[in-house]
């Protein structure tokens, strides 16, 4: 299973071997655009979309089904997640050993899982294998059978590694943030599921869920490769068009509001030497007008081994291995975070400082110097992850998903170029909280239980061996809908 927090582990790995991603150098004199693509639309009403790449014979496939955790029943999170896991345990002509090894036989790759908007499907294969990979992509897809045995077993395995998680505590911490953060919203239920809620899945769960929201209608199908169109069209036609099943609707997820003042969970792990921390509140969605200037400035600040949060907190003070700042857009706004983690000692310290960047943020802003610096890297990294047909056919998808264009490729040097620093201070303004801030501490609170408490004027305490992340503490309640 994917865990929501594998972007906190790569920075976290980054900055323990002391490297960040060194932006590549690209000719910035050319324009970088999406390849031409088509959209259509089959008679069952699945969404298909085409874009040719010839040079390398491989042909990637991405589908989003539009129900990801934000669908799952309240008490059963984890179900989206479980049910994408299971596609390939069996279908109505395969065990999950006979689609395993016909998988091998041809050197493809299929993968499942659930994140909080959709569930993404993905499988890649040579050209020559087309047949083959989509007859294999469809068995699991479309005829799935979640066998019994094989449902508990990946159940155990689940449970096994949420117990597993909770021995580290960076591999936990935005299951407790989001948790804390947005209660009894759906983006506050872990999208893995924890002790509680996996227990409560069985078979029928996922028979369910499956038939709700695995319709040709509820279905985004992008597929990018080495192959001509009009015979792709008419292999998927073959191969999806008799796929039946009624349009379900994707969840529509109400923003949450704002947290309002000061609030805090100190997370108790006794053996901790180390604290373990995030800080920030409710942030953007995906198509937020302030997109293109949020992804400079969280650059500037928190989003790079030179930013304003890891040469405070690791380069000028050593207080940590890395400190970051990150907006997790999604379909409603999302939560955004500051963390990093220090030693016991050091906690207050590090919290400390890196409050006082955040301030400076909101007190400074951003120089045109910085900006063109992170205009330069930005340019730099975002080539490299398009160069693929996996990325592009994610890209597609993702962008059909959450109602965005070609623009947001095609357009997006123009975007950056166009931020100066009294936008960007406008900016800032608007999205990074500084008042209105809530934390969450995973440590040994014997020793920051103290410290912990000048930060909020209540602190909520739970301990990390207490089942499940969510629902919160007592007391705290789900944000309103705006």
């Amino acid at each position: 299973m994917k865990r929501s927090n594998g972007m906190i582990r790569y920075w976290f790995a980054l900055a323990l071997a002391g490297v960040w991603l060194a932006a590549p150098v690209f000719s910035f004199g050319q324009t970088l655009r999406l390849p031409p693509h088509e959209k259509v639309t089959l008679k069952n009403g699945l969404t298909v979309l085409l874009l040719e790449k010839r040079g390398v014979p491989i042909i990637s496939v991405v589908a989003l089904v539009k129900s990801g955790a934000a669908s799952d029943p309240a008490g059963k999170e984890g179900l989206a997640s479980v049910t994408a896991g299971l596609l390939r345990k069996g279908t109505k002509s395969r065990t999950a050993q006979q689609f395993a090894a016909d998988l091998d036989f041809f050197g493809g790759t299929f993968e499942a899982d659930a994140g909080e908007d959709y569930t993404r499907i993905s499988a890649e294969f040579l050209s020559k294998d087309l047949g083959r990979g989509l007859e294999l992509a469809s068995d699991a897809l479309l005829r799935p059978v979640f066998p019994q045995d094989e449902a508990e077993k990946l159940l155990r395995q689940n449970l096994d590694g949420i117990r597993a998680a909770k021995d580290e505590a960076r591999e936990v911490l935005t299951e407790y943030y989001d948790g804390y953060l947005f209660g009894g919203h759906v983006y506050g239920r872990p999208a893995g599921g924890d002790e509680i809620s996996l227990g409560r899945i069985g078979r029928a769960d996922i028979e369910k869920f499956y038939a709700e929201h695995y319709a040709p209608g509820n279905t985004i199908l992008a597929v990018a490769g080495d192959f001509a169109a009009a015979e792709m069209r008419k292999k998927l036609e073959e191969t999806f068009g008799g796929w039946a099943g009624k349009a379900a609707a994707g969840k529509e997820v109400a923003a949450a509001a704002p947290v309002k003042g000061k609030r805090l969970l100190l997370v108790d792990k006794p053996d901790s030497t180390q604290t373990f921390f995030a800080i920030g509140n409710v942030g953007t969605a995906k198509n937020d007008p302030d997109r293109a200037a949020l992804r400079l400035i969280n650059t500037i600040f928190g989003g790079r081994f030179t930013s304003m949060l890891n040469e405070e907190l690791r380069v000028e003070s050593g207080l940590t291995y890395g400190a970051m700042a990150r907006f997790d857009a999604r379909k409603a706004p999302g939560p955004f975070y500051l963390f990093s983690y220090t030693q016991n000692a050091t906690t207050g310290q590090a919290m400390d400082k890196a409050l006082e960047v955040l301030a400076k943020l909101h007190k400074n802003g951003v120089s045109k110097e910085q900006l063109d610096s992170a205009r330069s890297y930005i340019k730099g990294q975002f080539p490299p992850s398009l160069e693929t047909s996996m990325q592009l056919a994610s890209v597609i998808a993702t962008n059909e998903f959450y109602g965005l264009t070609d623009s947001e490729v095609n357009e997006l040097e123009a975007r950056l170029d166009a931020v100066t620093p009294e936008m960007a201070r406008q900016v800032i303004e608007k999205h990074y909280p500084l008042e209105n801030l809530v934390f969450v501490l995973i440590g040994k609170a014997a020793e920051i239980r103290a410290v912990a408490e000048k930060y909020a004027p209540k602190m909520d305490t739970r301990a990390i061996a207490e089942p499940g992340f969510w629902p919160p503490p007592a007391g705290v309640t789900a944000p309103a809908p705006k």
